[in-house]
């Protein structure tokens, strides 16, 4: 038995309706105890989004530290979102598990929304400060509201190999066979090319990557989105037949076999987490780095990151295969299968548009994968050697690893290591969700008694006030 085989069985044992169940089922659980946040509470994420990053703020403080702003902490994150999750993702799963997995896609994010509302407001919670700035995330959380040493560093281990190495390889690998798809590059010379630039960036620390974010993802995200909805408006009148052909097909009522349904969920809510990121304790990373005056402002922009993702971004990818109908050509799959979709809608342009789309969809979430593991290797060591040794392999030789690799050996390697991540935060989050509930509660009565920006301070929570760093 092979590597590429073992891994594949040990992604079935892993993702067999256990680890899926626990995702629908902690969705469910986080929507009723947050009375529906992700639905009654979107006005407020828009609002929150624009806002002034010092809202609420010491301005002495402000002075003395130098902060990331909610609108990049929000650009971070979704740049690791939304990239071939959204484009080769999508194909991917509509090619193995039919157009049903559109709805569990769907569906994963709906409910994800209010888990990653939790995550990143618990991100927030636990927070501390790093010399100019703040940093967070599970690990910390872990450590400081769990009091449970190894099983932070677990997860800290677990997000460095899974975002900054291993995913890295899925962005290089879809990069290169867009390019090579439309231009007919060597990958080997486009491996070289990113993992150069991407060095030179990530040398230069989140605000760099926080500052090349935010130019990067509303070009990408604003511009690959709307020549997908004129697609999408030109075929108007097929829209219903697609959607009658997700919905029949999410349920087996098509193909009527329980193993194919089976495939019809799993790479659904695969695809779907691994686009949307929601409960698998990525943006919480980079949420703390956020200057907000209350955790759940940080919690609400983080929940609007997962709409934006799979609602909108997804969903345009989804369509325009659907309509095109090359989603039952065996040969097609992945990026391939986006390019010649667009191509049979816009000509032989289509395929050059989307190699340019990925490039920037994916090049911006190398990046965004690379800081997550930064946050956490910071959070084991403060030796700089490993941090240079880690933005070597992450920059470096596994963006060279997935220009040379081939497309089910990247994913295979990704959903392992995304399965087992997920684990670990969903476990954590469960225990800590009680303090985002109650954090949720003041956020609201604040807001009730007409207080435009709440603010929140740590002794409002004695029994944990110790283990708060921030939250003066």
């Amino acid at each position: 038995m092979g590597i590429n085989e073992l891994i594949t069985q040990l992604n079935d044992a892993l993702w067999s309706y256990l680890l899926i169940g626990v995702l629908v089922l902690c969705g469910l659980w986080f929507t009723w105890k947050t009375k529906g946040v992700q639905f009654r509470m979107v006005g407020e994420m828009v609002r929150l989004l624009t806002d002034s990053a010092t809202s609420g703020i010491n301005k002495a403080d402000e002075t003395k530290h130098r902060h990331i702003s909610s609108f990049q902490a929000f650009a971070v994150s979704v740049a690791t979102r939304v990239g071939t999750g959204n484009l080769a993702g999508v194909a991917t799963a509509i090619a193995i598990g039919g157009p049903g997995a559109v709805f569990w896609m769907w569906l994963i994010a709906l409910l994800g929304s209010a888990t990653a509302f939790v995550e990143s407001t618990l991100g927030q919670l636990f927070k501390q400060r790093n010399n100019e700035s703040f940093v967070g995330g599970p690990a910390y959380y872990i450590q400081k509201g769990l009091h449970c040493k190894w099983m932070a560093y677990l997860f800290a281990v677990l997000i460095t190999i899974t975002f900054g190495l291993s995913y890295n390889s899925i962005q290089s690998n879809t990069i290169c066979g867009a390019m090579h798809e439309a231009f007919g590059w060597n990958p080997l010379v486009v491996g070289i090319i990113l993992s150069v630039v991407a060095l030179v960036i990530v040398f230069g620390g989140i605000h760099r990557i926080a500052n090349v974010s935010a130019v990067l993802v509303p070009i990408m995200a604003i511009g690959y989105f709307i020549l997908a909805l004129a697609i999408v408006l030109m075929n108007i009148e097929h829209i219903p037949h697609v959607l009658s052909v997700i919905f029949r097909d999410a349920f087996g009522l098509e193909q009527g076999v329980g193993g194919a349904l089976g495939a019809t969920i799993m790479n659904g809510v695969k695809r779907g987490l691994f686009s949307n990121e929601a409960g698998e304790g990525s943006a919480p990373n980079v949420a703390a780095t956020a200057t907000v005056s209350h955790p759940v402002k940080q919690g609400l922009i983080q929940a609007l990151g997962v709409f934006t993702d799979t609602l909108l971004v997804c969903s345009c990818t989804a369509f325009v295969i659907l309509i095109s109908g090359l989603y039952n050509v065996p040969e097609l799959n992945g990026i391939a299968l986006t390019q010649a979709a667009l191509g049979s809608e816009i000509g032989s342009v289509g395929p050059i548009f989307i190699a340019v789309a990925i490039l920037l969809f994916a090049f911006s979430s190398i990046i965004g994968n690379y800081y997550y593991g930064e946050a956490n290797i910071r959070f084991m060591t403060s030796n700089s050697t490993v941090l240079t040794v880690y933005r070597i392999f992450s920059a470096g030789v596994f963006v060279m690893f997935g220009a040379l690799a081939s497309l089910d050996v990247v994913w295979n390697l990704g959903d392992l290591c995304m399965a087992l991540l997920t684990a670990c935060n969903l476990v954590a989050i469960i225990k800590l969700g009680k303090y985002v509930f109650r954090l949720l509660d003041d956020y609201r009565t604040q807001k009730s008694n007409n207080i435009k920006e709440p603010v929140f301070r740590r002794k409002q929570l004695p029994e944990i006030e110790k283990d708060i760093d921030c939250w003066e």
